[in-house]
């Protein structure tokens, strides 16, 4: 074992505000050795409780991050500091959840029973990660939460665990796994990833490189593009000035990257359609298309529909996107989304990706599958993906991504194009699946143009396929493949 901390311990987890939470008003997290001041000396119980409520949504509902602190922070009557104290207080115990459990098990003898032990990682966020809480604070209102439980004779324990993790803290105490002799158990405490997150990365990428993708990265803001349909650059830019928000140009044409945002969902301007949220390697994707008026186009995996848009977006309103969901409330996203957006050329179906279908048979002029994947190129944005892998999730995606792939294959016509994308950086889900598809496939071939790329992607380009790194580049991880239907 060796110990990686001082007495005011480093951040494990993943810093910055991350914009795609809806309603999430974090402050960045503290620099490695930094505990954060806070805005207040002292929060009432109730954005505590708040926090509580939004992780137990996450570990004992298997609610989205996003979603659980909405859910707790409606109808909960706090001022703006306590809102803004309950999410970073959620988000760090989220974030840091493997490494909170594991610097507490140093103080218990088996794990307590689950209302306890998420008091206790909420007391835990606050004594490792922020600094301007009184310790006392901490402890004390972790017993008052125990008691309002109705867990009276567990206040002992938890005043006691907590005690021990400070003073071990302020000894230097809380060692981790050695990172050389163990890297697999040292980048998932270290990071809270889940052992096999960490042992895939590892052997994909190495032990530097995997800790590239899951480590603190700088604040990239939201990104979000315009509606050329609705309004023109100039008019964008003076729409945001108005409004008062700090922004720059993002990598790709007609993307904005903005600083201080807030909910941009809960605008006049997105509910008008003047621009959608949407991550830039997202919209990447989609550009992989190269959309234009009168193309028949399939989205094949398509909700929420921020592809959809952006590709019925560039086609001007001529031609259709053809956009499927398996599930009946997703295909509702992309309506209403297309609605929002003012986008008539969009035709959102329940359709099963994996079926393919004999009615448009070698008809599509461009075929995107955003095939459902581990997620992990954004555990950045989604912190609950780190505890919900494991290895039979894992394993059972390749199958199901060939699956579709080779079904909406099909309906790609001579000359037209295949784009294949996931949000993972795993080669079993990502180089593997494609390699297999054009080894089985011959009159498909990877498409090496590179046009349709910013020019400084463009030499990342290998065989028609992309990996956008979230430790190189300022993009969420992703991967995307492009391949041509040739004449045979």
């Amino acid at each position: 074992m060796s110990d990686t901390r001082d007495k005011k311990p480093r951040t494990p987890g993943r810093g910055g505000q991350r914009g795609n939470y809806k309603g999430n008003n974090r402050r960045p997290a503290p620099k490695p050795g930094e505990r954060r001041p806070m805005p207040r000396r002292e929060t009432g119980p109730s954005a505590r409780d708040v926090a509580l409520r939004a992780l137990q949504g996450v570990v004992r509902a298997d609610a989205y991050a996003a979603q659980a602190l909405d859910k707790a922070l409606t109808g909960a009557q706090l001022t703006p500091e306590d809102r803004k104290f309950a999410a970073s207080l959620f988000y760090f115990a989220v974030e840091n959840r493997l490494y909170i459990e594991t610097m507490l098990g140093k103080f218990l003898d088996g794990k307590p029973e689950p209302v306890v032990n998420d008091i206790l990682h909420i007391a835990a966020a606050q004594l490792l990660f922020m600094g301007g809480v009184p310790d006392h604070a901490a402890v004390d209102e972790a017993v008052k939460q125990v008691r309002a439980a109705r867990r009276e004779g567990l206040t002992g324990l938890v005043n006691g665990v907590l005690r021990n993790l400070i003073r071990a803290r302020d000894a230097g105490e809380l060692t981790l796994p050695d990172r050389e002799t163990e890297p697999v158990q040292w980048l998932s405490v270290q990071y809270s990833v889940a052992p096999v997150i960490a042992e895939r990365l590892i052997d994909a990428y190495g032990l530097d490189r995997a800790e590239g993708f899951v480590k603190s990265h700088p604040n990239r803001g939201q990104a979000i593009r315009y509606n050329r349909l609705k309004i023109d650059q100039a008019g964008f830019e003076k729409w945001l000035d108005d409004h008062e928000l700090k922004y720059h140009p993002g990598a790709i044409d007609g993307a904005y990257i903005i600083e201080n945002g807030g909910n941009l969902a809960d605008t006049d301007g997105y509910r008008q359609g003047l621009y959608s949220i949407q991550g830039q390697s997202a919209m990447l994707a989609a550009q992989a298309v190269q959309a234009k008026g009168g193309m028949q186009i399939l989205d094949a995996c398509a909700a929420p529909g921020g592809k959809t848009a952006l590709m019925a977006e560039a086609m001007n309103n001529a031609g259709r996107v053809y956009a499927w969901d398996v599930h009946d409330h997703r295909v509702a996203l992309i309506r209403a989304a297309a609605a929002r957006l003012g986008l008539d050329n969009v035709r959102a179906t329940v359709y099963d990706a994996r079926m393919p279908m004999e009615s448009i048979k070698l008809t599509m002029d461009a075929v995107l599958v955003d095939a459902p994947c581990s997620g992990l190129g954004v555990i950045a944005e989604k912190p609950d993906i780190k505890y919900r892998t494991n290895t039979e999730n894992l394993d059972s995606l390749p199958p199901l991504q060939g699956e579709i792939l080779e079904a909406c294959a099909q309906v790609v016509k001579v000359g037209g194009k295949l784009i294949y994308a996931t949000c993972t950086v795993l080669p079993a889900e990502n180089e593997d699946v494609v390699n297999a598809f054009l080894k089985k496939h011959p009159e498909f071939a990877p498409d090496n143009g590179a046009d349709w790329l910013p020019e400084f992607l463009r030499n990342q380009l290998v065989d028609g396929m992309l990996t956008l790194s979230p430790d190189r580049e300022d993009f969420e991880g992703f991967f995307i493949a492009r391949m041509v239907r040739k004449e045979i």
